[in-house]
């Protein structure tokens, strides 16, 4: 029987393994992570676990008893060292392991602060993994002073958990706003006004330039000259896909592993999905950094290993936690030339356009704003931006 080896241990790598055996396969699973702990949630570690409403176990995807009824080897705390796609083999150090198939879903890394303007000094945090947030978490003392670094969704879900736990806190973003890579002004200018509201002070088109203390990080020292106090620090400027074992083995990287629409990497019987694989769509090539993502690719890659041929086609959707705000973004809003905002009582949402098209929605306390949107989308369908805008307009005649 065909032994099939996975290698990462999060969202994608535990719903890979999982599909596999709902679909029948009935060879050898084993599914290897790094880290010494079962698959995790990781949304919630910024969030409910980094404000002590969760606890470790209630993190995980299924109870680690899951794996052995289901006859799935669980390797924790052992990283890859080497793939021989030749001979179809992998490395745990000494220990070789065979394989009829190979899945990579090792998902990404966080940017770090470079060495040489203080990025490794105690006190600087990053959020990625349970071990990050485990490690920050003691820094939560009410009235302590943070700054975060980087005011995309990680940076605001941090800021809001230090304002929450009652700390001072400090958000620096050197683009001219926040959100600015992945959501318009007006999302932005709505996030902004929910912080600003909480006590978080922003500051926008302003680099950093270094971490300035002794040993452990003090404070800051910014691109306009300002000099900041911070008791620690928590950087969210973005991951890179993990790549480098499979750079190592030779396979086609760009933007993340290069994968066909099946899945399948450049190298044969192996396999990529999730945070690290890129893939063909909508005429180019993306990867996706979403639990939604994840699972899909994951779960298509899986049928895809026992003979599907069935190209992945994804329905991106996101979300985000801050505060009482949750924030439910359906679709991409790559390329969108204008934004219709929807205001009605309690709620709002801006809905992207590229000319004629429907591209996506950010809904603010709008879930159905959300659902229709994403309805919309996966239906292909546009609707029209005046009646979007008006409140009075119930959203479900868009689709008839």
């Amino acid at each position: 029987m065909c032994a099939i080896v996975v290698v990462g241990a999060g969202q994608a790598g535990a719903s890979l393994v999982a599909k596999l055996r709902a679909l029948g396969h009935a060879g050898p699973i084993t599914l290897i992570g790094d880290e010494p702990v079962p698959p995790y949630q990781r949304p919630p570690l910024s969030k409910k676990y980094l404000l002590g409403e969760l606890p470790t176990e209630r993190l995980f995807l299924r109870p680690e008893a899951f794996y052995a009824e289901n006859d799935i080897a669980l390797k924790l705390g052992l990283p890859v060292t080497g793939i021989d796609t030749a001979a179809r083999r992998i490395w745990l150090g000494d220990e070789a392991l065979n394989y009829g198939h190979l899945a990579l879903t090792t998902g990404a890394t966080p940017r770090r602060l470079p060495d040489a303007i203080g990025g490794a000094m105690a006190g600087v945090h990053c959020v990625r993994r349970l071990s990050d947030i485990d490690a920050m978490a003691p820094e939560f003392a009410p009235g302590r002073r943070v700054l975060i670094v980087g005011g995309g969704y990680i940076g605001l879900e941090a800021a809001a958990v230090a304002s929450q736990r009652g700390l001072k806190v400090t958000l620096i973003e050197a683009a001219p706003r926040i959100l600015q890579r992945v959501a318009a002004p007006e999302t932005a200018d709505f996030m902004r006004d929910l912080h600003l509201a909480q006590g978080v002070r922003i500051i926008e088109g302003c680099g950093l330039v270094r971490l300035t203390g002794d040993g452990r990080v003090a404070g800051a020292v910014l691109s306009d000259g300002q000099e900041l106090v911070a008791d620690f620090v928590i950087v969210g400027i973005g991951i890179n896909p993990a790549t480098a074992l499979a750079e190592a083995a030779g396979l086609q990287l760009e933007n993340g592993i290069a994968t066909d629409a099946l899945g399948r990497t450049s190298a044969p019987n192996v396999w990529a999905a999730g945070d690290c694989a890129s893939f063909p769509w909508d005429g180019g090539r993306t990867r996706l950094e979403s639990v939604q993502n994840a699972i899909d690719q994951a779960e298509c890659v899986a049928a895809n290993m026992l003979g599907a041929e069935k190209s992945y086609v994804p329905l991106p959707w996101f979300w985000s936690d801050q505060y009482d705000l949750k924030l439910q973004i359906a679709g991409l809003n790559t390329g969108y030339d204008h934004v219709v905002v929807r205001q009605t009582e309690g709620a709002r949402s801006h809905w992207y356009y590229a000319g004629a098209r429907f591209l996506a929605v950010d809904a603010m306390n709008d879930p159905r704003a959300f659902m229709l949107g994403k309805r919309l989308l996966e239906a292909g369908r546009t609707p029209d931006p005046a009646l979007v805008a008006d409140p009075a307009c119930d959203l479900k005649t868009l689709l008839r």
